[in-house]
């Protein structure tokens, strides 16, 4: 892959086994990565357990896999998710994965991607079996990373300033806020630009030009919650005042 191209990451989502409302910092997470340009979710979606990830699938433009429950035990879902990863993984059409589950029969696949040289990361619960959770080149816990971004979010929306007309919403506030806090920063808080917002695009809701600015430093200077400094070589970094 040329150097200069973004990597291509598949996320693939065992719906039985993840938490809907973890999709959010999930894929601002998985920029580290890369974009997130394919999306599945595998799951019978004639259970009613599974209303919480249908209701996500299109405003994450997430593809959903149907697995239907043939033999009592046996799980079609997970045969399938691997049965696709593998078939990426020859393909050569992708340069990193995700796994958003909390089933240990992962395990060979996360052993596996690795072993070819891309990198996995694991997403699930705190009770996941160490065996998946340490096969994964980096697995995060999805139960913490929601509870950060809430506190996050209060902590933002607590620090405001009251009143005031701005055309910036509280949902563009936290989600630029997540992409900031999940970005590299040196030692005086700035985080460039170009991750702020590889990270903030990675939700596929998410185009400045939604907002009436036509470029990402457009919004970040309408913005006072922060600060933006040009260095050398044209480089733009932001830092968050409040």
């Amino acid at each position: 892959m040329d150097q200069s191209q973004v990597a291509n990451i598949a996320l693939l989502i065992d719906a039985d086994n993840a938490r809907a409302d973890g999709i959010d910092p999930v894929l601002t997470v998985l920029a580290e990565l890369g974009q997130v340009n394919i999306r599945r979710a595998y799951g019978n979606w004639r259970k009613t357990s599974l209303k919480g990830w249908a209701d996500r699938i299109h405003r994450y433009g997430i593809e959903p896999q149907q697995q239907f429950d043939l033999t009592k035990g046996k799980n079609a879902t997970d045969m399938k998710m691997t049965v696709d990863a593998m078939d990426l993984l020859y393909t050569d059409r992708v340069q990193g994965f995700g796994i958003m589950s909390s089933d240990s029969d992962f395990m060979p696949l996360a052993m596996r991607i690795r072993q070819s040289g891309y990198p996995v990361y694991g997403f699930g619960r705190a009770q996941t079996p160490e065996g998946f959770r340490e096969a994964c080149t980096r697995f995060i816990d999805v139960d913490a990373l929601i509870d950060a971004e809430n506190k996050s979010h209060k902590l933002a929306k607590a620090r405001s300033e009251p009143g005031g007309a701005s055309p910036i919403d509280d949902a563009l506030m936290e989600l630029l806020v997540d992409a900031y806090n999940a970005s590299k920063r040196d030692e005086k808080g700035f985080a460039k630009l170009s991750e702020v917002g590889q990270r903030a695009g990675n939700r596929s809701s998410f185009d400045t030009r939604n907002y009436g600015f036509a470029r990402l430093i457009d919004l970040i200077e309408a913005i006072p919650n922060f600060a933006l400094e040009r260095r050398e070589g044209g480089q733009i970094w932001m830092k968050r005042l409040r």
